[in-house]
């Protein structure tokens, strides 16, 4: 299963010409949108734009995207939401929680954390790839090179539940992967250059290339 991981786009149409280029190179089973991914204006034009890309797309909100972008989702032909759902793809399970609350020096999920944590426990298993929009805390979460602004709470979900993969992008400057425990945390983030991760997830391995 290849997986083209991409986060951040802003609405910006030279963004997803990049994305477009890159999915007729690498040629990926699935394109997964960790949020962010239209401007304020123009949402249900470029939803459009993205339907009428090859390959399924698996998708969640940032903070960035209004809340009408899951109505615009849900109503797409090829892009599927991961708001709280299990897709399987090629026999490996995706899911994931939209939405961000940026907060000085750190960010939450949502208002009602907890309880969506526990609606997100509920759905992850060890072979899960979990698609979120902000970083776990003190994982490529480091705003300016110099404090963390990731999600306390999802840090502390990954320890314990520990999907294979978290695909994650909100911090622009800190794209990059990691690892906490046997989870592989992979920023996806184009908000600063490059476009994007591939993810190869093979039987007893992970392989990531940054692309850009």
């Amino acid at each position: 299963m290849r997986i083209y991981a991409v986060a951040d786009i802003h609405g910006k149409n030279d963004r997803l010409n990049t994305i477009g280029r890159a999915i007729d190179t690498y040629r990926p089973d699935v394109l997964v949108l960790a949020g962010d991914i239209t401007g304020r204006r123009d949402s249900l034009h470029f939803i459009n734009q993205i339907n009428a890309l090859s390959i399924p797309v698996l998708a969640i909100r940032g903070n960035s995207d209004p809340k009408k972008i899951e109505r615009l989702i849900e109503a797409s032909p090829t892009i599927s939401s991961l708001h709280l759902k299990r897709v399987t793809i090629e026999g490996v399970p995706f899911i994931g929680i939209g939405g961000t609350l940026p907060l000085p020096f750190h960010s939450r999920l949502c208002l009602r954390e907890r309880h969506r944590i526990r609606q997100l426990e509920s759905l992850t298993t060890r072979d899960s790839v979990l698609v979120v929009h902000p970083p776990p805390y003190g994982s490529l979460d480091e705003v300016f090179g110099w404090f963390h602004a990731g999600c306390g709470s999802l840090a502390s979900f990954i320890s314990r539940v520990q999907p294979r993969v978290v695909i994650c992008g909100h911090i622009h400057e800190r794209r990059g992967t990691t690892t906490i425990g046997d989870s592989y945390i992979v920023n996806c983030s184009i908000g600063r250059g490059g476009a994007g991760t591939l993810i190869d997830c093979h039987p007893t391995k992970i392989e990531t290339v940054e692309l850009g």
